[in-house]
């Protein structure tokens, strides 16, 4: 599927025909350029940069020489898709949101979940806690134990317990695209997807 990136601005609501609100995320894609193309038998792939840099100090060298090679202005990012169809991209050629995304379409977004540090068992997990009396004392928030006795004498790997809660990769798939702006390639798309807003997302065309 192609892969796009962009930036997630913040959330809004429309209105229906019928009065019901709809809650949007809005993301703006970045400038998008097709910067090489492989056929293959099996599978092809296309390298898409992203966000063109007008100052080429902040890039690394060997990209920039790369790009330079290509004869391709030079963009601060690249991302390799695999896609079932080459939609008639050439080497050079500006990605047309128009022509992979309509309104009503379904896509997945992954990004990165907002860090909320380190949390307790309660918060990151939904746990009970302890009592509040009978006995317990100071640590009404806690887990309680963690294994079991002589036999195994472990820990188990994967136990839920305190940690750093959020910064995590996250995809959520199949999210309607409710509004399209191409002038501004802004996507409006219904419900919420992962991480804060100025973040990056990686939008991920399932039709492609």
């Amino acid at each position: 599927m192609l892969e796009l990136l962009g930036k997630k601005i913040g959330m809004t609501h429309v209105y229906k025909n019928n009065g019901s609100a709809v809650a949007l995320t809005m993301i703006k894609i970045h400038d998008a350029i097709v910067v090489e193309v492989h056929a293959g038998e099996n599978k092809n792939k296309i390298t898409i940069g992203f966000e063109k840099q007008d100052n080429i100090k902040k890039i690394n060298k060997s990209l920039v020489g790369f790009y330079n090679k290509k004869k391709i202005s030079v963009h601060k990012s690249l991302k390799v898709s695999n896609v079932k169809t080459l939609l008639e991209f050439k080497e050079g050629d500006f990605v047309d949101i128009s022509k992979i995304i309509k309104e009503g379409d379904k896509i997945s977004v992954r990004g990165k979940t907002t860090g909320k540090g380190f949390a307790g068992v309660m918060k990151r997990w939904n746990f009970r806690g302890l009592e509040a009396s009978h006995g317990v004392s100071i640590s009404h928030r806690s887990h309680g134990s963690t294994g079991q006795r002589q036999d195994p004498g472990k820990t188990f790997k994967g136990k839920k317990m305190a940690g750093h809660m959020g910064s995590d990769n996250t995809t959520v798939k199949n999210i309607a695209v409710d509004y399209l702006d191409i002038n501004n390639s802004v996507v409006g798309l219904r419900g919420c997807v992962p991480g804060k807003n100025g973040s990056d997302v990686i939008i991920k065309i399932n039709n492609t």
